[in-house]
C-alpha cells in the first residue's frame, strides 16, 4: 500500500547500501578511510553513524563543500580534512562546479545526458585549485603498509587519474578496498567507463563484493550510475565472516 507513496520499507539496516558497507569495514579490519571527493562531508559522516570508529582522511578540492566537511570533522580527533584535488600528476586543475550544491563538480566536461535528466547540475562557476597523488600524499599522513586502507572514489568521471595516482598504494597493498561511482552510460566527457573501472579493479585482485544505485533517469527508470564495493581477495590478514 505505501509503495502508491514512492514508499518502502525493508529490514534495516542491510537493506542499507552505506549499512553493507560499513559491515564490509568491519569484516576486513579496516582502520582507515580515504574520502576522495568527500564534498560536504556525507559519506563519512554515515559512517560513523553506522559504527565505524577508525581513521578517515577527506579530500575535497572546493572551497564551500570543504568548509563543510571540515565543521563536521572538527569535533572528531580521528577524522582529517585536506583541501585539494586529487589524480595522477601534481598539478593545479579546474574543477567546474556544479549548480546542485557541488554534487555533480568535475574536472571533465559534464555531457547533455546528464544535464538532461538532472538540468540544475549545469556547471555555474570553475575553481582552480592544487592537485595532488595519493601515492606521495597517504605515506605524508601516516599511511603506510601497516594500514589497512579503504579508498572510496566519488569523482564525477575522473577516477582513472585518481587510481593512476594511487598505484604504488595498491601495488604494495596498502589500499585493500576500493569504491568507484561506476557510471553505467557517458555522463562526462572522456570519463572511465563502468566496464574500464570493473576490469581494472579486477587486475588488481579484487573482488566485486556490493553494486548499489546512486543516479537514475526518473522518468524512463534508466540507471546511470551505481556504487561498486570492492576487497582484495589477498588482503592481509583476512578473516572469514562470522
Amino acid at each position: 500500500m505505501v509503495n502508491r507513496y514512492g514508499i518502502d520499507v525493508v529490514r534495516y539496516p542491510l537493506s542499507s547500501p552505506l549499512a553493507r558497507t560499513a559491515r564490509l569495514l568491519e569484516h576486513h579490519r579496516v582502520d582507515c578511510v580515504v574520502d576522495v571527493g568527500a564534498n560536504d562531508g556525507g559519506f563519512a559522516t554515515a559512517i560513523r553513524g553506522l559504527g565505524y570508529a577508525g581513521r578517515i582522511i577527506s579530500f575535497e578540492p572546493l572551497e564551500a563543500p570543504f568548509t563543510s566537511v571540515q565543521r563536521k570533522a572538527t569535533n572528531d580527533g580521528n577524522w582529517d580534512t585536506v583541501q585539494c584535488a586529487v589524480g595522477d600528476v601534481k598539478s593545479e586543475v579546474t574543477i567546474n562546479v556544479s549548480g546542485n550544491d557541488g554534487l555533480s563538480s568535475s574536472v571533465l566536461p559534464m555531457l547533455e545526458t546528464h544535464t538532461n535528466v538532472e538540468p540544475t547540475s549545469r556547471y555555474v562557476g570553475s575553481e582552480t585549485v592544487r592537485q595532488e597523488r595519493l601515492d606521495t600524499l597517504l605515506p605524508q599522513l601516516g599511511i603506510g603498509r601497516d594500514s589497512r586502507t579503504f579508498l572510496k572514489v566519488d569523482v564525477q568521471g575522473y577516477e582513472r587519474a585518481v587510481l593512476d595516482g594511487a598505484a604504488e598504494l595498491f601495488a604494495d597493498g596498502t589500499i585493500i578496498g576500493l569504491q568507484l561511482e561506476l557510471s553505467l552510460v557517458p555522463l562526462y566527457g572522456g570519463a572511465m567507463t563502468y566496464r574500464e573501472g570493473l576490469d581494472r579493479a579486477e587486475a588488481m585482485g579484487m573482488t566485486l563484493m556490493g553494486l548499489d544505485p546512486v543516479f537514475a533517469d526518473p522518468k524512463s527508470g534508466q540507471l546511470l550510475q551505481a556504487d561498486a564495493v570492492f576487497f582484495a581477495s589477498s588482503a592481509r590478514g583476512q578473516t572469514q565472516a562470522g
